[in-house]
């Protein structure tokens, strides 16, 4: 009879070790995709600040262009109007090339880098099933 609670005794172990590497795995396996998440948002981020570089820098040369074009008019006409119209797009378009820099300077600066709070909710599992050093103090 006695032999009988022991295997009864030890299967129940063997399905509490199963259960807890069962659930070990789980939450592993939900920690990392709580990171993938968090990280493939901040590489959106980094996506549009980039693109805004981009077109920051289109329209930056073109208004080198137009710069230039001003420049050549008003040494071959000498007068003000043709290249005056030119010079004033050209600033507009620079104002606009140094809003989309600012802009997408702002977007890259807000990229954190590491999946924050994949780390925090893994430190906290980990101190949650780490044995606490107080309750083995003397007392």
């Amino acid at each position: 009879m006695t032999s009988q609670n022991d295997e009864a005794l030890e299967r129940t172990l063997g399905q509490l070790v199963a259960d807890a590497t069962q659930d070990i795995s789980s939450i592993v396996r939900s920690e990392i995709a709580l990171a993938k998440a968090e990280m493939k948002a901040d590489a959106q981020k980094a996506g549009v600040g980039a693109g805004m570089f981009a077109a920051a820098g289109t329209l930056a040369f073109l208004a080198l262009i137009l710069l230039l074009i001003a420049a050549a008019y008003g040494l071959v006409a000498a007068g003000l109007a043709p290249w005056l119209a030119f010079l004033i797009v050209a600033i507009v378009l620079l104002v606009i090339g140094v809003i989309l820099v600012l802009t997408g300077k702002r977007s890259i600066a807000s990229v954190k880098g590491k999946p924050e709070r994949a780390i925090k909710s893994t430190q906290e599992t980990i101190a949650a099933v780490k044995p606490s050093s107080s309750s083995h103090a003397p007392s």
